[in-house]
């Protein structure tokens, strides 16, 4: 799949903002299954500096300031994405989820980094391992059962078990209150199926991106309709990161663009800063991810 995206974020403020300084996780990464092009970052005000840098995880962050008085800031990101299928487990691979967790404290976790997994068991920002979460994940996480089953197990028993409701969390919402009423949104269920993951012992991390969204039947695609997504990747000893979407119940496919990965959301914020001045802030955000055919890169060029 070709895609072209666009993300805009604005901030309108209430007073002069006389000095900020910003970093911005929006330059979606170049990956096996994800090849990214054509990439611009367009900041208004105009900065003094920009530079970019890759953080610990491997995501591209771009650092900006600001040293004139504004009102208001707003960075558009454009790219042009082509996604490609991702590798799944093959039939073949059996392994007991427990076997996995015992080999969590060895070395033979390759291709994934042992460093790395063992980041993503530990408790962060928004996620925390508690005996609630690792009760409620052994619905699916049996005895004996091969790690695969009871990952994709465990994703269909989170989305046929919670209500999509935007208008009950926020992002400072605990795990344990979003599993106890059982209703969130993607950030929500991402959360807490990486805090029933690391309770059981297991590495599971954050990742952030988008996601392709079609209008009703009949209907034209409005323009900023679209959204950020949430999901997460699960380690598998010997093979790799499985990613799975507990919000809609399936394994990202080519439809899924990815930005960045974390722990958790606090390492993938798409922008955050500090600044003098501003009183009070309303934030605004449009995310348009539009499918490209070969006519539309033609009309680009």
């Amino acid at each position: 799949m070709k895609y072209q995206l666009r993300h805009t974020t604005r901030y309108d403020y209430s007073s002069d903002v006389t000095l900020s300084h910003n970093e911005a996780r929006l330059l979606p990464r170049d990956l096996p299954w994800q090849r990214v092009s054509d990439t611009s970052l367009v900041i208004t005000p105009q900065p003094v500096r920009v530079r970019e840098r890759l953080d610990f995880f491997g995501n591209r962050v771009s650092y900006f300031s600001i040293q004139e008085l504004h009102s208001s800031l707003e960075v558009t990101l454009n790219s042009q994405i082509t996604t490609l299928p991702r590798q799944l487990p093959p039939a073949t691979l059996d392994l007991a989820w427990q076997n996995c967790v015992a080999q969590i404290t060895t070395d033979t976790l390759a291709p994934v980094s042992l460093a790395e997994a063992r980041l993503m068991m530990l408790d962060s920002d928004f996620v925390r391992s508690h005996t609630d979460l690792a009760d409620y994940a052994r619905q699916s996480f049996r005895e004996d059962c091969s790690l695969v089953d009871a990952i994709q197990a465990f994703n269909r028993q989170i989305f046929e078990e919670f209500t999509y409701d935007p208008e009950h969390t926020t992002i400072a919402t605990p795990v344990l209150d979003v599993l106890n009423s059982r209703r969130g949104v993607c950030q929500d269920f991402a959360h807490l199926a990486i805090g029933c993951l690391r309770s059981l012992g297991l590495p599971a991390r954050y990742v952030s991106g988008y996601m392709e969204t079609l209008p009703p039947p009949g209907q034209t695609k409005l323009q900023g309709a679209d959204a950020t997504h949430a999901w997460l990747a699960v380690a598998i000893p010997g093979w790799g990161w499985l990613e799975i979407d507990p919000t809609n119940g399936t394994l990202p496919d080519e439809r899924y663009i990815t930005l960045a990965w974390g722990r958790d959301f606090a390492d993938v914020t798409p922008l955050k800063g500090v600044m003098n001045g501003g009183g009070k802030d309303q934030l605004s955000v449009a995310v348009d991810v539009t499918p490209l055919t070969d006519e539309h890169l033609l009309e680009l060029f």
